[in-house]
């Protein structure tokens, strides 16, 4: 029997307000109420539905989310999941771009500087740990190199597609060895093949259909949201690969500055919830869009939409497309390349803008160490590099 629509809002609005440290903590906690406490689902179930959602576009943690409220209410589930889980950082992060854009003076720009630092630490550790996972091999490691080289020499939105297509192609030849991934096995979706398939179509109308009206329109919130939607689609391998997407998005037209990117970027690993609630805080940013509410609602949609539009239209047929060896294979090179693109955005603009000096550095790497070595929950690392930057300026 179906839980209501209120239930599955409660317990991942529950899971919004308390679920710091990113996409990996993320699926502990869902472990920890789906398959222990609620018995939710089994835990071969769980497993196969993380494998899917890691392998597809989008923001894994949000995705296995959205999919666990499918199983239990339908679409209407999956939806009540995806805003529970979401709206509680989205509100953060936009509170955070009101005040952001109140504060002034030296003490508020070293502390907004010290945001900006903080992202080198935060960037720097996903690099770390997502090589070793997805570039673990010689191929693997090949592939994501010659990724940071085509968005270095293309830092744009077109080398960053360039890269991931040519990942894909790579992974094809080279990637063909590894374990089968079925089905989520045990895991109830009532989701018909019609709408399934209805999914599919519009991710992929959308994907091509906004930049056409974008560029046939005069009004800004299309070319925002095909940025958005683009970048969603983009991402493969977790949250942080967001960032030199919507850099290229954002920054380079001129809608959001360098210093307001960064410091957003350092602000959003101090709350619960998924990553890519940045979006709300670059909507709620940005001049041309008609408010900050409306902006932050129209960028967290357009954000989130491609991803959540291929668990719904990817579920019902993983059980015979997971085993196809090319498609593994084509995604494990995907995932090689991804590697790559947010190593090349560790340099550029993460680095070049966060790093000043030997002070700059030395605090990047205290994060750093705190993230690696302590383990200590990301928040933490925001609050020393925040403090820290206001002593740089106050010396």
């Amino acid at each position: 029997m179906p839980d209501s629509i209120p239930a599955i809002f409660g317990v991942f609005l529950r899971l919004g307000l308390t679920s710091f440290g990113g996409p990996i903590a993320h699926l502990g906690y869902y472990r920890t109420e789906f398959v222990e406490r609620r018995r939710w689902l089994s835990e071969a179930a769980y497993a196969d539905l993380v494998a899917l959602c890691q392998l597809l576009p989008g923001p894994a943690s949000s995705q296995v989310g959205f999919a666990v409220g499918l199983s239990r209410g339908g679409l209407s589930g999956g939806v009540a999941a995806w805003l529970g889980f979401t709206l509680p950082s989205a509100v953060v992060m936009v509170l955070f771009a009101r005040g952001a854009a109140a504060l002034t003076g030296p003490l508020s720009g070293g502390m907004l500087h010290g945001l900006q630092v903080v992202a080198v630490a935060v960037v720097a550790q996903a690099v770390w740990s997502m090589a070793r996972s997805l570039s673990p091999d010689r191929p693997r490691a090949t592939i994501a190199v010659v990724a940071t080289l085509i968005v270095t020499v293309a830092p744009t939105a077109v080398g960053q597609i360039a890269a991931i297509l040519a990942g894909a192609a790579a992974g094809a030849w080279l990637c063909r060895e590894g374990p089968a991934v079925g089905g989520p096995a045990g895991l109830p979706v009532p989701v018909s093949r019609a709408l399934a398939v209805g999914a599919l179509v519009a991710f992929t109308l959308l994907l091509i259909g906004l930049p056409i009206l974008a560029a046939m329109s005069a009004v800004p919130a299309l070319a925002v949201v095909d940025a958005f939607y683009r970048a969603g689609a983009l991402v493969f391998g977790g949250g942080h690969v967001v960032l030199p997407l919507l850099h290229a998005s954002v920054v380079e037209p001129g809608w959001v500055t360098e210093d307001r990117f960064l410091s957003g970027y350092g602000a959003a690993q101090a709350v619960p919830g998924p990553l890519l609630t940045f979006a709300a805080y670059l909507g709620a940013t940005m001049p041309a869009l008609p408010s900050r509410w409306l902006g932050a609602a129209l960028c967290l949609v357009a954000i989130f939409l491609p991803g959540l539009l291929l668990v719904l239209g990817v579920l019902p047929f993983w059980g015979a497309l997971g085993r196809g060896a090319l498609v593994r294979a084509s995604l494990r090179g995907v995932n090689a390349a991804v590697v790559g693109v947010l190593l090349a955005a560790l340099y550029d603009p993460v680095w070049t803008k966060g790093i000043g000096g030997p002070a700059d550095f030395a605090l990047a790497l205290v994060a750093f160490a705190l993230l690696t070595v302590w383990k200590a929950p990301p928040w933490i690392a925001v609050l020393v590099s925040a403090a820290g930057g206001a002593a740089l300026v106050g010396r």
